[in-house]
């Protein structure tokens, strides 16, 4: 019995190892890179109400924004993400995806802090969650995120087009996807 444990243990990891087994859908691979699949993130608003990334990728551009209240260069890059949230929020991109939006991670552990940064900042899009784990946060391990602020851009199709956008790259990267 053992001898044969054995034997599937090592023809799973060959299997694995060469690439006949997987984690990709519909042809696209999981992870955090440019081509990916966005990793799923599900937590719960400042009103306790969770909001699963998926729901809010449906037909439009998603940014994934990683930021915290207490996170200096977070919130001098908010007037941006504001801007181009503004300005991308009802356009047309390519793929037949009808707007952008943000879905804001917090690294916060103060509830209040983060409701008054959210007000504060003018962060006017419904899609804030966290889980006030800080850097515990379970969002920060599919993502790998060590540092903030940082960033991944979504198609409607859930697949990352550019990661890390940072001051006006984030609406050159937006005006590349919006349909001529």
């Amino acid at each position: 019995m053992k001898k044969i444990n054995l034997l599937i243990a090592i023809v799973a990891v060959a299997l694995i190892t060469f690439g006949f087994i997987s984690n990709r859908k519909q042809g696209v691979t999981t992870g955090i890179n440019v081509g990916q699949k966005a990793p799923e993130l599900k937590f719960k608003n400042p009103d306790g109400k969770e909001i699963a990334l998926s729901s809010v990728n449906k037909g439009r551009y998603v940014l994934i924004d990683f930021w915290a209240s207490w996170c200096g260069p977070c919130r001098m890059e908010n007037p941006t993400v504001v801007k181009a949230y503004n300005n991308y929020k009802d356009k047309k991109f390519k793929g037949g995806a009808t707007g952008f939006t943000v879905y804001g991670v917090s690294l916060d552990r103060s509830a209040e802090a983060w409701k008054q940064a959210i007000a504060k900042d003018g962060l006017i899009w419904e899609n804030h969650v966290s889980d006030l784990m800080y850097w515990n946060s379970e969002a920060c391990k599919p993502y790998q995120v060590n540092s903030i602020p940082a960033n991944w851009l979504i198609d409607n199709n859930g697949v990352i087009v550019a990661r890390g956008l940072r001051g006006p790259a984030l609406e050159a990267e937006l005006a590349k996807h919006v349909q001529p």
